[in-house]
């Protein structure tokens, strides 16, 4: 059995290989780390990235997997996720692992109290606790509840709880994928601090300009197994070689071509006003006035908190808010979105921005999610036709080209891009008029970016109106035809794309010039 020969390597994993179901996840991978690296591991969705940090961690235990894990020039054979932290490896995962109902200090040593004697030492915990936080650079007290603080803050608790347990190797998977950009540059700040401090870190990402902003090397995955190695420490290499090396060809466009076709009126809002659903008496949407026409793909831009989801919520079935007024129209007559199932009748359908919490049942069959909105379209005097669910989860499988073992495969087995192709084809068996996305690529590569935006472009081709929420303003202006602009819960101004810029839109918001 051969030693690291990775001169400075803190981790080697050597020929890593594991199937699922049969299916090959990965196939012959290799990594390197170096002491006190931020080292970047991309790919399209589904190319492994995931799957190997679990190995790495301990989440997949040995002999789960084929290969070999050196760390500090040992052999590991890690049979679950403690015997990793044991060695100092931590991972963080896209979904956080804390408990709002429980205060900072004690979400930090969850598992591994301060205790003597077995009982809690209070005073050593909150000491311990009020160190790290000024780590992180988090000024708030260990006794605030994790559930009073934003997402931002709980990602620098998430880091802050895995230094307390020595980390040597932290691996973070999408950590700034639900984050505003303030709250990204700052996680993004505290890793260069860690690297300064010793520890590595191996960062997952699918936003390109902040792995060139610290990475110091990028291993590409690509189906599985590894692509290239690249080093970043002189000079980050130019993003079009990063792409073509994930993808495996040139992408000349990062949005599809389309000439837009704007049809008839087809949905309309009119003075749309509503209440925050705990704090009487404040409006979180104050008459709003839209509309979109057939063939339109229409975009709401705003900062985070501008009321946004929450008015794509309020107007799918009231599922946000209270005391709701105003109307909506649908081919120029008034319908009822009262009720989530009269908002489907009405001909509207809703892509959440939160699909694992709100737009699948990850337990359950891609077969399943897929009719779970419509499911007197298999169904036959109110029994399920089976082999009329397969057939037409099938179908949607082949429009969507998802990647997987077959339709009974559970969703949450999926990578996050063939997770939202299975959510999109959810409620486009609803044949929906007018189709609500509310961040339709939020942690989803390039790649599959590209595919979700070719078939948003065909859905408008074929006469549907789509009104689309992005916190990327890039996104909103590669693929609307018109933008509202929302400040503080109301429209603030109303823009055609054409000849518009990411300056154009953030003076507009803001009021400035």
């Amino acid at each position: 059995m051969q030693a690291p020969v990775q001169p400075g390597a803190l981790l080697e994993m050597r020929a890593i290989g594991k199937k699922f179901h049969g299916v090959v996840a990965l196939r012959h991978v290799d990594l390197a780390v170096r002491h006190g690296e931020i080292h970047a591991v991309i790919g399209e969705n589904g190319a492994g990235k995931s799957t190997l940090m679990k190995v790495l961690s301990g989440v997949y235990p040995h002999p789960e997997y084929e290969g070999e894990i050196w760390f500090d020039g040992e052999l590991q054979q890690f049979g679950g996720i403690r015997h990793s932290e044991a060695r100092g490896i931590v991972i963080i995962h896209q979904e956080l692992a804390l408990i709002p109902q429980l205060s900072i200090a004690e979400n930090l040593f969850l598992g591994h109290e301060q205790a003597r004697a077995g009982v809690i030492d209070w005073q050593r915990t909150h000491r311990r606790a009020v160190e790290l936080l000024q780590q992180v650079g988090l000024q708030e007290s260990p006794n605030t509840l994790v559930g009073d603080i934003g997402v931002g803050k709980q990602q620098l608790v998430e880091i802050a709880k895995a230094l307390a347990k020595d980390v040597r190797l932290l691996i973070l998977d999408e950590p700034t994928a639900s984050l505003n950009e303030d709250d990204s540059a700052a996680l993004l700040e505290l890793l260069k601090r860690l690297r300064a401090s010793g520890v590595a870190c191996v960062l997952i990402s699918h936003k390109l300009n902040e792995i060139a902003a610290v990475a110091d090397a990028i291993t590409v995955l690509r189906d599985g197994a590894t692509v290239t190695t690249m080093d970043c420490r002189h000079a980050p290499p130019a993003e079009a070689e990063i792409v073509r090396a994930m993808v495996g060809r040139e992408m000349q466009d990062r949005y599809p071509r389309r000439q837009p076709n704007p049809g008839e009126l087809l949905f309309e809002l009119k003075d749309w006003w509503v209440e925050h659903p705990l704090h009487v008496g404040r409006e979180a949407v104050k008459g709003v006035n839209l509309n979109v026409r057939r063939g339109e793909i229409v975009g709401i831009a705003g900062l985070m908190g501008a009321g946004r989801t929450e008015l794509a919520m309020s107007v799918f079935g009231r599922s946000w808010g209270r005391r709701i007024r105003g109307s909506a129209w649908m081919k120029g007559r008034q319908v009822d979105v009262s009720t989530v199932r009269r908002a489907i009748q009405a001909g509207l359908a809703y892509v959440t921005e939160d699909r694992k919490a709100l737009g699948l049942v990850l337990q359950d069959s891609i077969a399943h999610n897929t009719s779970l909105c419509r499911l007197e379209g298999i169904s036959r005097l109110g029994v399920i036709d089976e082999p009329g669910e397969h057939a037409v989860a099938n179908d949607f499988r082949r429009r969507m080209a998802t990647r997987c073992a077959g339709v009974e495969q559970p969703v949450g087995d999926l990578s996050g891009g063939n997770q939202q192709k299975v959510v999109l084809s959810k409620w486009l068996f609803t044949d929906p008029d007018l189709l609500i996305l509310d961040e339709p690529t939020r942690g989803i590569d390039v790649g599959a970016k590209f595919e979700i935006y070719s078939l948003i472009a065909e859905l408008a081709a074929q006469g549907r109106a789509i009104l689309m929420i992005s916190s990327e303003l890039p996104e909103l202006l590669g693929m609307c035809d018109r933008l509202y602009l929302m400040n503080e819960g109301e429209f603030v101004g109303e823009m055609p794309t054409a000849g518009a810029t990411q300056e154009t839109v953030m003076h507009a918001l803001l009021g400035t010039h």
